[in-house]
């Protein structure tokens, strides 16, 4: 098989069982946080009076990649930008909005999702791997992703990839095109209510574990109402999205 293809294919099989990722990171992403809590001299900030600003950097980090795939769902039209696992689905290309900054925001966004929770780990070399395993991984997946759409649209996709990079963004915002939908909050809040209560529940959950592993109870209770009101939101979206109708919209 030749390496292209072999890309491809397993590109398309890591697309469909690109769920599994987060579960893998966040159990290895735990034991490095156990392991900083049990040994804070392994970190440099552990059990310093900066140890919370850099909790709520990571925080914003994780929540600077929620904007961005929120932005992005936000814009686009049905079956385009998902969370299908079952095969490839395209009825047409997005170029405009942040599609015509890059071309895979939402791979940018679970990224940054990600680093947020893997900084809070407190360890750089969990940190180098995470980043490393993560392009690797997602490589295969966009280049899959990317042969789909060349030849489902051919020409016009060729066109918009050799001016539209694939990961990091072109920041020359005099090529941003202003997206062609409005944004639709609807949209967003049956797409995105999985990121938004999960951001906060691995915050509370990583809180919780480290302050009960130094047998303290100085408990961030910020964070944990938002966790609790954010499930709760989770919950009843999750309700409105399978016995209404209410937050359907045509063509998105």
């Amino acid at each position: 098989m030749a390496l292209q293809e072999e890309f491809e294919k397993q590109g398309n099989w890591l697309f469909t069982y690109r769920s599994f990722l987060p579960i893998i990171i966040l159990l290895i992403g735990t034991v490095f946080y156990l392991r900083t809590e049990l040994y804070p001299e392994t970190f440099f900030l552990e059990e310093t009076p900066y140890e919370i600003y850099f909790e709520r950097l990571c925080l914003f980090i994780s929540l600077f990649g929620l904007v961005i795939r929120i932005y992005t769902v936000g814009h686009t039209s049905a079956n385009t930008s998902g969370r299908n696992t079952t095969e490839q689905i395209a009825d047409s290309i997005n170029t405009t909005g942040i599609y015509s900054l890059v071309r895979h925001p939402l791979y940018l966004g679970n990224f940054f999702m990600w680093l947020g929770i893997a900084l809070l780990c407190g360890n750089i070399w969990f940190v180098i791997i995470f980043c490393l395993f993560y392009w690797v991984y997602y490589e295969r997946i966009m280049f899959a992703e990317e042969q789909f759409l060349r030849k489902k649209f051919g020409e016009n996709y060729i066109e918009w990839s050799e001016k539209t990079p694939a990961f990091i963004p072109n920041l020359k915002f005099k090529n941003f095109v202003k997206p062609g939908l409005q944004f639709s909050w609807k949209k967003v809040l049956k797409k995105e209510k999985n990121g938004l209560a999960a951001v906060f529940l691995i915050f509370a959950f990583f809180d919780v574990i480290g302050e009960l592993i130094e047998r303290h109870t100085h408990f961030d209770y910020f964070l944990i109402l938002v966790c609790i009101a954010t499930f709760f939101l989770y919950l009843i979206l999750k309700y409105l999205k399978k016995h209404t109708n209410i937050l359907n919209e045509s063509g998105r």
